[in-house]
């Protein structure tokens, strides 16, 4: 990719992205800068407040950009409905979904249908939207969905006989279930999709370390003054980490089943580069385990092939 930047980004007029979790941190910037290059983006938040702060920013230093605000708490699946729901009944034609929103290592709490919060909003939330809007999206031109997992994928596993954590939680085990889980749903996605003859792109992405509000919103205690110190030592700038999902999501380079994290320091910082999730992330039987409970839970069924 040759040290790819944001600069190469190619025109993006007339195409349509959602991003979530864009009034803040990696969807915050890329949200900008795909605004910068033309597109029209569906900024989601959370808080409405938040979003309208965003959204107003946004617009006062790019007074041309099109951008609009709608509400989404992806850790409640009325809400992902909702959105969804809108946006197919508005016939809004999305070209890109970036499932970027997530939240990181905090006590365990339930989401609104009872689902550990990491889990619901991080994996089960997108996993959700996504099939909502898959049908959208494939009426799109060079449709993508870009997942965005972590580093830290590498230490997960998926904790199917305590998905909530009732035996057994730990906020940085949790967190990591929730992108190993990300890894899992975007790699089956792309096979799924290539089984169905689909020209939708399923691309996972990660951002290294990189210094956003997640490392201060979520850990609490000891967990949080440690990330408070690291950050200004360790982390990335926040445009810096935006690089890897602004390649997945625009590059015409990049391919379903691609996972684009930093060329540097272990994948910590750097530029777009292909990387390799951990092996076990690979496993069909468990992906396809995941799948089935992810569609049980959300009741949000893909209208793709399921595999041999």
């Amino acid at each position: 990719m040759n040290r790819w930047t944001a600069d190469q980004i190619p025109d993006q007029t007339s195409r349509t992205f959602i991003v979530t979790g864009a009034n803040s941190g990696l969807g915050y910037e890329t949200t900008r800068q795909l605004a910068l290059r033309g597109a029209h983006v569906i900024m989601t938040a959370r808080n409405e407040t938040k979003g309208h702060d965003a959204l107003a920013k946004l617009t006062a230093g790019q007074p041309g950009a099109s951008l609009e605000l709608r509400l989404l708490d992806l850790s409640d699946l009325d809400s992902v409905r909702a959105l969804a729901e809108g946006v197919i009944a508005d016939r809004v034609q999305v070209d890109v979904l970036i499932n970027n929103a997530g939240i990181m290592m905090p006590p365990r709490s339930l989401t609104k249908q009872g689902f550990e919060l990491q889990f619901g909003t991080n994996h089960l939330g997108h996993f959700a939207l996504t099939g909502l809007l898959l049908d959208t999206l494939a009426k799109g031109r060079d449709p993508r969905v870009v997942t965005v997992s972590s580093s830290l994928h590498r230490r997960g596993s998926i904790h199917f006989d305590d998905l909530t954590g009732a035996r057994s939680y730990s906020p940085t085990e949790f967190y990591s279930q929730s992108k190993f889980a990300n890894v899992l749903f975007g790699l089956e996605l792309d096979r799924r999709l290539r089984a169905s003859g689909s020209e939708v792109r399923s691309i996972l992405a990660h951002p290294g370390y990189s210094a956003t509000n997640l490392q201060s919103s979520g850990p609490t205690g000891l967990l949080n003054l440690l990330m408070k110190i690291s950050n200004p030592i360790m982390a990335q700038h926040v445009s810096m980490g935006a690089l890897d999902q602004l390649y997945a999501a625009t590059d015409p380079n990049a391919e379903g089943g691609q996972f684009i994290g930093p060329d540097r320091l272990a994948e910590n910082r750097g530029h777009p580069k292909v990387v390799q999730p951990v092996g076990s992330a690979k496993d069909p039987e468990t992906a396809r385990r995941l799948w089935e409970v992810s569609e049980e839970l959300t009741d949000v069924r893909f209208r793709l092939p399921a595999l041999a």
